[in-house]
């Protein structure tokens, strides 16, 4: 890939963060990592407490792609045909007709989704890794793009199923968005009239370029010495004495999808070790299972997993940054 290309994908990138940065303000780390999980192809969590924006996240995003958005609000009665559809007899022609649920969207945001069912969250689960839904033994395709945006409340576990590995595994990244500053709370309180903050998101993509801009993400160049730097990491998370389940294959790849379109949004067309580093902690921490006796020392399993990282990330030598140029004009 020529570096011309990059240079154009960074650029509509900035125009996507920027969009959505009209209505979730003061958080543009949290807006880059929820784009490059969908040009990445894949889904994100955002572990939060609530009033924090996340609906508002989904939205904007939907609005900046020209996508359509859904949300559905996660409760323990919710049941699979309530988010993937069901079939439904039709008077007039005598026959069952499939009607889509709220999951054939874009961007759907599934808020609170551990306190559904596990039945129901293997639904979202099918949805999630492979782009369509079965009802009534017939498969149907979701729209390209499909990203899901889902969230947890860290303090309230009243009610709720905890998330099995297999599906936290499937998010590409997790991560948080924090109250605003106070300054940028302030702006907020003062625009207080303008209900719906989306409104003002206007389309800079459409959805058939997020899918063009996908695939050229993936075409990014990857050192031999890159992957192995990953490896390695992955790895060395399996070995930490204070995790039980380090990150898996999947984990490592997700890594590298990640890193692939965070060098492009530089206008960079290979991956740099600094890439992987910037994207280990949302990429990796949350596939990680903390041992019994660590969080007895620290009851916060995500820190736990945290520290992890930082400690796999000042072991493991990273290849020196010089040569990949030279790799990618050689590959």
């Amino acid at each position: 890939m020529d570096d011309q290309k990059a240079v154009q994908f960074a650029t509509e990138f900035a125009a996507i963060n920027a969009a959505v940065a009209k209505v979730i303000a003061g958080k543009p780390s949290a807006i880059c990592l929820v784009v490059t999980a969908m040009l990445a192809g894949g889904h994100a969590l955002l572990e939060d407490v609530p009033g924090t924006g996340k609906t508002s996240l989904a939205k904007a995003v939907a609005a900046a792609v020209a996508g359509t958005h859904g949300r559905v609000q996660f409760t323990p009665d919710l049941l699979p045909s309530d988010l993937i559809g069901a079939s439904i007899y039709n008077q007039n022609t005598g026959q069952f007709g499939f009607r889509p649920g709220p999951v054939f969207c874009s961007v759907l945001l599934a808020d609170e989704i551990n306190r559904a069912s596990p039945k129901t969250q293997s639904a979202l689960l099918e949805a999630m890794e492979e782009r369509q839904v079965t009802a009534d033994g017939v498969s149907h395709d979701l729209p390209a793009p499909f990203v899901v945006i889902a969230t947890q409340n860290p303090i309230e576990q009243l009610g709720t199923y905890r998330l099995p590995e297999a599906q936290l595994d499937r998010f590409l990244i997790r991560t948080k968005l924090g109250y605003p500053s106070h300054e940028t709370t302030v702006s907020l309180v003062r625009e207080s009239a303008r209900i719906d903050r989306t409104a003002v998101v206007k389309p800079v993509v459409s959805v058939e370029r997020v899918v063009q801009l996908s695939e050229m993400a993936a075409q990014a160049h990857i050192a031999p010495a890159v992957a192995e730097y990953i490896v390695s990491v992955t790895e060395a998370t399996r070995m930490d004495d204070r995790c039980e389940l380090g990150a898996s294959t999947r984990g490592g790849l997700a890594l590298a999808r990640c890193a692939k379109v965070f060098a492009m949004a530089q206008g960079r067309a290979y991956v740099t070790p600094d890439d992987v580093k910037a994207l280990a902690h949302p990429v990796l921490a949350h596939r990680l299972i903390i041992g019994l006796e660590a969080l007895v020392e620290s009851p916060a399993q995500a820190g736990v997993a945290h520290e992890v990282i930082a400690g796999v990330l000042r072991r493991v030598t990273a290849p020196a940054a010089g040569g990949l140029e030279t790799a990618r004009m050689a590959a």
